[in-house]
């Protein structure tokens, strides 16, 4: 379960016949934790040239890191097994967004958004309730700085995507607000942990639950009544990537407004080169009145 609360950029492989393939679990959003490793091929044959006897070590180093993404292949390949049987099994029913935006309208079913803060903040289904499953991590001891630079680096910076600690309190806050024999409708962004969420329902005891397939990014604005700053769709996405609009959401938008919503960004991708140029210029000249300085 912590290894969904990381941010990566694999896919999960289900199969064409299996309505888990059909639905938008992956895109941008978590699938397996990818670490830069030092003790790759690569970064060996740079340090062999500098030490001889670090060599064994960096063997090693390369095998743990081997074992460990490894091992969360298997538990991410049996989590992902388990979801396929809830839903073949229609222990847990599948939902389109808009079917269960008439849902929650004719039916006055519950829905449980389990996404994070830094989503539900920009766009929220009004009426619903939110308990996260994963929340942004705000701690800052050694163990969530390390997570939170791997995560910068490996690709939020680009992404926006915000380094995230798994509740272990859910079920019990769930329990607190929601009756077990309720209609539950389960919701998150992309439609994966909000998956992981309805197992864990299921196994304290919930049982009329439904899952809403491809999450909020697969809703259209008139699915759902909307609170919040940004659409159904942009509640997802951050970073450079949606600064300059190079998202997939925000092409499909652009294929539909036309030229004037893609100047915006072209506005600012221009606006970064000048700025780039700029400060190019200026370490060019800082350089030789630096020396001018020190000689006198």
């Amino acid at each position: 379960m912590e290894l969904l609360g990381h941010n990566f950029t694999g896919s999960l492989a289900i199969p064409s016949s299996n309505p888990l393939r059909r639905s938008s679990l992956c895109g941008r959003g978590p699938t397996l934790v990818l670490r830069w490793n030092p003790f790759s091929p690569h970064s060996r044959r740079s340090f062999r040239s500098h030490s001889h006897k670090a060599e064994p070590i960096l063997v090693m180093g390369a095998m743990v890191g081997e074992e460990e993404e490894t091992k969360q292949a298997k538990e991410m390949a049996a989590a992902r097994k388990r979801w396929e049987t809830l839903v073949r099994e229609q222990k847990v029913k599948v939902l389109t967004p808009k079917e269960a935006g008439y849902a929650i309208q004719l039916s006055y079913k519950t829905l449980l958004d389990v996404r994070p803060s830094n989503e539900h903040n920009k766009a929220r289904v009004k009426g619903s309730t939110w308990i996260p499953i994963f929340d942004v991590d705000n701690t800052f001891d050694v163990g969530s700085l390390s997570r939170k630079i791997t995560n910068y680096v490996m690709g939020g910076w680009w992404s926006g995507s915000r380094t995230l600690t798994y509740d272990k309190s859910f079920i019990s806050k769930v329990e607190e607000k929601i009756p077990k024999d309720s209609d539950l409708i389960v919701v998150c962004q992309k439609g994966l942990r909000s998956l992981a969420a309805c197992e864990q329902l299921y196994n304290a005891g919930y049982r009329n639950l439904f899952w809403v397939q491809g999450g909020l990014d697969a809703a259209e604005e008139e699915d759902f009544q909307r609170e919040g700053p940004q659409s159904f769709k942009f509640a997802g996405i951050g970073g450079v990537s949606e600064f300059l609009g190079w998202t997939d959401q925000q092409r499909a938008v652009a294929a539909k407004e036309g030229w004037g919503y893609r100047l915006v960004f072209t506005g600012r991708l221009l606006g970064l080169i000048l700025l780039a140029d700029a400060l190019f210029l200026g370490a060019q000249r800082l350089g030789p009145l630096l020396e001018e300085l020190r000689s006198h």
